[in-house]
């Protein structure tokens, strides 16, 4: 029997009620009690041009710092002399982006372009077989790149996950992810990879893949768990887990695509012109070394990353210099992850695919939950997104995830669940990183950071809270006291993510020069800078967000 068309408008209606509860969520606290309230334009504005200014006088700070101790950082980490801007010297110190940029130069790119030519060639002579077309593409650039032994590795971790899938058990197939993952951290096993490749940037690639790869097999087991059988839907087979699996552009690195998502757009045989394809990707590849300019215009002028690997200079440096580097360590990690993620977006859009959405920028960020939302949109998705409109996870028209958060319990079963379904998923995260102690702390922040943050928020919903804030301050007095509790999250998100991307001694050493021996006048200093910073990211989140 045909759906009613009023039942198809209220499911529309749900839906985009639970889109903008997402989009909105970000704004912790006080946001929903003023929502829509805007402060002066000449406020804003002092707000905007403030950022900017602590932005650009904190980074003209490492700049000195970096030239004045130039000569010691050369001595310790070997600066390398570029050759893109008049031979500044380089500092090579961030593994990743290094590694990346000489794969890319390497045999990377060349297959990336191979996948293009082959994926519309495919489009316009055998679409019906594309996926097949492209999975065959993938299994071979697989084997070029990371030889027999590494593609034989990885087609062994998805044929296991494949079998105990069968079994249909959510615990075996997360026992079954674990355990895999677990053989990435025994030391004889990474002892024989070892032993396959010539170099170790090779070694790290297959083990940088394997990583990346457990997330596709474990989406695909889990959406088969949740399938009716007899009766479950064809494309839960595993030559479709093997399309999705070694689908190249997001083969090494990413982003995260579901199982679900992925099937969603294969299946579907749209027609687009091959000039309307090249004329989006030729747009979307200048922006890219747009971004991939910036990158590298950081690193020759700051040399942020040799400096965060000297705790005595870390030390020594003047406050605004410290600050800047935080600022610019963080910066640098999301113009990283722009080109990182930027790049096999452009093929996946070519492919008819729809990638996670680029992060966000972190100067605009003000919460936890908000940072966790919005810079990895796809490894979020894979973790905590709730389905919208109550769609179980077996619907076909399902595409949104719900792996981690949502199983273990999510909100459903009160605090005390809440907080154990948090701690698991961020233990999760920490183990898939890597498990090392300082992801463990850097973990532990987030969990801590997200728990204070929907306390206060539930605070704040409680009916004699939002009375006496509602007789007590005017909707600009709240949107400034949102501010305010902002710029504390604001200030622990950093200092997590320093922990994260320099490691627990960074973070000691940050606390111990912001909070604990520059107590009042450091730390109610930064606290300034970054409510303005707060101001600058609510406006952004309100004006800019979009269902």
């Amino acid at each position: 029997m045909a759906m009613p068309r009023g039942e198809s408008v209220k499911s529309h209606q749900i839906r985009k009620k639970t889109r903008a509860l997402v989009r909105n969520s970000q704004c912790v606290c006080l946001d929903n009690l003023s929502q829509g309230t805007m402060l002066p334009r000449w406020e804003l504005s002092f707000y905007l041009f403030a950022s900017l200014g602590f932005h650009l006088y904190s980074f003209y700070e490492v700049y000195k710092a970096s030239r004045e101790h130039e000569e010691e950082l050369d001595r310790q980490f070997a600066l390398e002399i570029g050759t893109l801007f008049g031979g500044l010297k380089k500092d090579p110190t961030d593994f990743e982006w290094n590694f990346w940029m000489e794969w890319g130069k390497q045999r990377l790119v060349q297959f990336l372009f191979g996948h293009m030519a082959v994926s519309q060639l495919a489009n316009m002579l055998a679409r019906k077989y594309r996926p097949w077309i492209l999975g065959a593409y993938g299994i071979w650039a697989s084997w070029c790149v990371l030889g027999a032994h590494g593609t034989a590795i990885i087609f062994l971790h998805t044929l296991i996950s494949f079998c105990v899938a069968q079994f249909q058990s959510l615990v075996l197939t997360w026992l079954c992810s674990l355990l895999l993952l677990s053989t990435m951290r025994l030391q004889d096993v990474e002892e024989v990879k070892r032993g396959w490749y010539q170099t170790e940037n090779e070694y790290y690639l297959l083990k940088f893949t394997l990583t990346v790869r457990c997330l596709y097999y474990t989406s695909f087991s889990l959406e088969f768990c949740w399938q009716e059988m007899p009766t479950g839907s064809s494309f839960y087979s595993f030559p479709w887990l093997v399309a999705y699996v070694f689908y190249y552009p997001v083969f090494h690195n990413g982003p995260i695509l579901s199982f679900p998502e992925f099937i969603a757009k294969m299946q579907r045989q749209e027609d687009c012109s091959l000039k309307s394809n090249l004329s989006a990707f030729a747009v979307g590849l200048a922006r890219l070394l747009c971004y991939w300019w910036l990158a590298e215009l950081m690193v020759h002028l700051m040399y942020m990353h040799a400096l965060y690997g000297s705790a005595s200079l870390l030390r020594a440096v003047s406050c605004w210099t410290l600050g800047g580097l935080a600022l610019a360590h963080v910066l640098f990690f999301y113009l990283k992850y722009l080109v990182l993620f930027g790049v096999p977006a452009l093929l996946m859009r070519l492919d008819g695919l729809t990638p996670p959405p680029l992060p966000r920028c972190v100067s605009t960020m003000f919460s936890f939950t908000g940072m966790w939302r919005y810079f990895d949109v796809g490894l979020h998705d894979f973790l905590i997104r709730v389905l919208p409109g109550g769609c179980a996870p077996s619907s076909p028209d399902s595409t949104n995830p719900r792996y981690v958060y949502i199983p273990v319990g999510g909100s459903q079963h009160g605090l005390l669940g809440t907080l154990f379904s948090t701690a698991v998923t961020f233990a999760f995260v920490s183990f898939w990183h890597g498990g090392y102690d300082y992801l463990w702390c850097w973990a532990a922040l987030n969990w801590l950071g997200v728990t204070v943050e929907n306390a206060v928020q539930r605070l704040v919903q409680t009916p004699c809270v939002q009375d006496s804030v509602v007789q007590f301050l005017s909707p600009r007095a709240r949107r400034r006291f949102h501010a305010a509790l902002a710029s504390c999250s604001t200030s622990m998100l950093i200092l997590s993510n320093l922990v994260f991307l320099g490691g627990s001694q960074v973070g000691k050493i940050y606390w111990n020069r912001i909070f604990i021996q520059g107590w009042p006048y450091v730390t109610l200093s930064a606290l300034g800078f970054l409510y303005c910073y707060s101001h600058v990211g609510i406006a952004w989140a309100q004006t800019y967000s979009v269902d």
